[in-house]
């Protein structure tokens, strides 16, 4: 049988040989889907809590190590790598990394499929961690599948999702016939006996204390009763207090006086025997204590194979047993009423035999092939029903017109604070000066500005600049708290470099003497402190800083100094890192990756030295190359690119930020050698806000003058923090002064392509 519309997928779980009910289910899933799709690709991602014990089966694509949140981000670049066309998750709280397995959102965040997640647990009250993983899963997610009807009640009470979002498919079982316990009890040594059988991992939310108080009087009605209790204990119980919890419930056995009518035995077995420790049971009993249990494999499995099943009434016992397909007993005095109810089945064996008939009816319905039958219908319909996306037509991807409004709603007083939520300022996090510098470096370059409003806005992000100089330590601050106290002393490398990048601009560009005057006093009293910076971005923020002071101060003696002695260490970075391959300043690429070859053409410029210009050309082509998509459109590189030694660029998550640099260094490039090649690169990277991107989505908002905070694998961060604003009202200035330099560039609009 074909999948319908689906040749590849991916399915995270746990997987044996990992001995948990999930591993158990997950590899049946798999089983399943390979027994009835034949032709299905399907690469399994196991969660792996002992990196390096199990011997996975080469089923398992890769193993991801439960706590390393990095792994997680691996995995799912090789998901989107490898084709496939969705992901199934089995969801379960415990088996993934970070608060309540916050580490698969991170996975699921990175992924541009669709997703199903199996939810094996559904809570009536989630802990505050439990709950926002649990919301993000499901907003992510296209469908969910659940295994009680009462979980898709408690989805939609507690957590308010949509009921065509939620799918009820029961638990698969497997196909056994139908079979008479005495033909299997011999094997086990259990002839004469009469079998209760309970199975599952140890532990005490299993309720075994339950059954083992009824022996007594089960065993006086019928002593030839013998309660089996199958299964290792709980892995986790045994590395917290070893096998204390089964020597108790031995003892407990021994002190009732029926130590002989009840066996232990220990060890996780594999299905095709379990299922004939289930056959050869006359009753199976699940004593479970918690009235919320939503899912339970073991009692599927009794179900399935005909068992008569004796049970506490808790979710899914309700359920799979309703309409006389078991007996349900209360949680009061259950040990009294289970030993009732047991005697009663075991002494009537038409009851009991009648029973049995019921229960293997029932679980016909829910053998695996007809699971994965649904579950792939399902996923064949999600697949088929996502929007094919088209480029946007070339003549909307127009420029648009310089415009502050989204600034001035992220500002107030203080300065422009840093982060929003969607569109709305979120204090929490307060300001900080790289914002603020970036702010008063667009004052000076946009023109469509009441020029009173620009007085007002350049005098607010000027003071927070000056407010940040910290005298005595002789560094700027950086991160302040909404109640205008300051996070720290001393600012980062990178925000110092930033401060010292505005006041320059500003000393050259301001539109009023009064700032161009305040900013080059604070300049000269502050712009020392560029040559004890280490970072290689830092001291291209300094370069640019100073490249625009010398352009207000022909011959100013420190910014010369700036531009000469950084510009010089810039190549010899690039002459001590490059390779045939790597022609860059580091082993790595990281954010703001064009500043570099800018401040090195900006140096150039300034100073009259042809090998700073040819060097940067040579750089900026070079990341240009590496930062254009097979399809010819800008690709910022991807924030999880960072740090990769001598790696190509990965794809997301894509920043403003890196736009805002390419267009800034081209405009560059284009001064110093008036090449039109300069202005197409320059475009090419603006399109990117407009849609012209690997996901054609525009990041610039309509009308407003917002941009979106990153493009994701599965679509854009919606939000709109003052870096993204900034980045794309500085890439409209620049792209609105080459319009009127080279009169090659389309007029600009007011409002984004919606």
């Amino acid at each position: 049988m074909k999948a319908p519309n689906i040749q590849h997928i991916a399915l995270i779980g746990n997987f044996l040989p990992r001995k948990c009910g999930l591993a158990t289910y997950t590899t049946d899933t798999h089983a399943a889907l390979k027994q009835r799709f034949p032709d299905l690709k399907i690469d399994v991602y196991a969660m792996d809590d002992h990196p390096g014990r199990y011997d996975y089966p080469d089923a398992v694509t890769a193993a991801i190590p439960e706590q390393d949140r990095a792994a997680y981000l691996g995995a799912a670049r090789m998901i989107e790598a490898s084709g496939a066309q969705a992901l199934w998750v089995q969801h379960e709280y415990g088996i993934y990394g970070g608060p309540a397995g916050e580490y698969l959102i991170a996975l699921l965040d990175r992924l541009s499929i669709p997703v199903i997640a199996t939810l094996h647990t559904v809570l009536e009250s989630p802990n505050p961690d439990q709950r926002r993983v649990m919301e993000a899963l499901l907003r992510r997610a296209a469908r969910v599948i659940v295994m009680a009807e009462k979980g898709r009640e408690i989805l939609k009470r507690v957590h308010g999702t949509d009921d065509r979002k939620i799918a009820m498919i029961p638990h698969g079982v497997p196909d056994r016939p139908f079979a008479d316990p005495r033909d299997f009890k011999p094997r086990f040594g259990w002839q004469g006996r009469e079998v209760i059988l309970t199975f599952g991992l140890l532990a005490p939310s299993k309720g075994i204390e339950t059954m083992i108080e009824a022996m007594p009087a089960i065993a006086r009605a019928r002593p030839d009763a013998l309660y089996v209790i199958l299964g290792a204990t709980h892995p986790n119980l045994v590395a917290h207090e070893g096998e204390a919890y089964r020597e108790r419930l031995k003892a407990l056995s021994a002190d009732l006086g029926v130590a002989g009518q009840v066996a232990f035995i220990d060890g996780f077995v594999e299905q095709d025997e379990l299922l004939d420790y289930l056959q050869a049971a006359d009753v199976y009993a699940t004593p479970y204590p918690d009235p919320a249990q939503i899912t339970s494999g073991t009692l599927s499995y009794a179900v399935a194979v005909g068992k008569p099943v004796v049970s506490t009434p808790y979710v899914h016992a309700t359920e799979i047993l309703a309409d006389d397909h078991g007996v349900l007993v209360p949680f009061q005095d259950s040990s009294a009423v289970f030993a009732r109810e047991i005697v009663r089945l075991l002494a009537d064996a038409p009851a009991r035999g009648a029973l049995a008939a019921r229960a293997y009816a029932r679980g016909r319905t829910m053998l695996w092939p007809r699971l994965v039958e649904a579950a792939m219908d399902m996923l064949g319909g999600i697949v088929a029903a996502r929007p094919r996306r088209f480029p946007p037509p070339a003549k909307a991807l127009v420029p648009l017109a310089p415009d502050i409004a989204a600034v001035e709603r992220m500002s107030d007083a203080t300065g422009m604070l840093q982060h929003s939520i969607y569109s709305v300022p979120d204090r929490r996090h307060g300001y900080c000066i790289d914002d603020n510098a970036r702010a008063l470096i667009l004052m000076s370059r946009i023109e469509t500005i009441d020029e009173a409003e620009r007085d007002r806005w350049t005098s607010v992000y000027a003071a927070f600049v000056q407010y940040a100089w910290n005298q005595e330590l002789r560094r700027f601050r950086n991160f302040m708290n909404f109640d205008r106290t300051w996070c720290e002393d001393v600012g980062s490398e990178d925000s110092n470099g930033r401060a010292l990048w505005a006041l320059g601009v500003t000393a050259r560009d301001a539109r009023a003497q009064k700032h161009r005057d305040w900013a080059s006093a604070l300049f000269d009293a502050t712009a020392s402190i560029a040559l004890e910076l280490g970072s290689p971005r830092a001291r291209a923020f300094a370069m640019l800083g100073a490249a625009a002071m010398l352009g207000a101060h022909p011959g100013h003696a420190l910014s010369r100094e700036i531009l000469t002695r950084f510009g010089e260490e810039l190549i010899a970075l690039l002459d001590g890192n490059r390779r045939p391959e790597w022609q860059w300043f580091e082993i790595v690429l990281a954010y703001d990756n064009a500043r570099l070859p800018e401040a090195l053409l900006r140096a150039g410029m300034a100073l009259g030295r042809d090998a700073f210009v040819s060097v940067g050309l040579e750089t900026l082509e070079w990341i240009v190359a590496r930062q254009t998509s097979p399809e010819g459109r800008f690709r910022a590189v991807g924030t999880e690119s960072f740090g990769r030694a001598y790696a190509p660029p990965l794809q997301f998550d894509q920043q403003p930020l890196e736009a805002q640099a390419t267009v800034e260094a081209c405009v560059a490039a284009h001064e110093a050698t008036g090449d039109a090649r300069w202005v197409e690169e320059a475009m090419r990277a603006y399109r990117w806000y407009l849609g012209a991107n690997d996901l054609e989505l525009p990041l610039a908002s309509a009308q407003d003058g917002g941009c979106f905070d990153g493009l994701m694998p599965h679509g854009l961060n919606r939000n709109q923090g003052a870096e993204s604003i900034l980045a794309l009202q500085l890439a409209n200035c620049a792209i609105s002064a080459l319009s009127k330099a080279t009169g090659n560039v389309a007029t600009p609009v007011r409002a984004a392509v919606a």
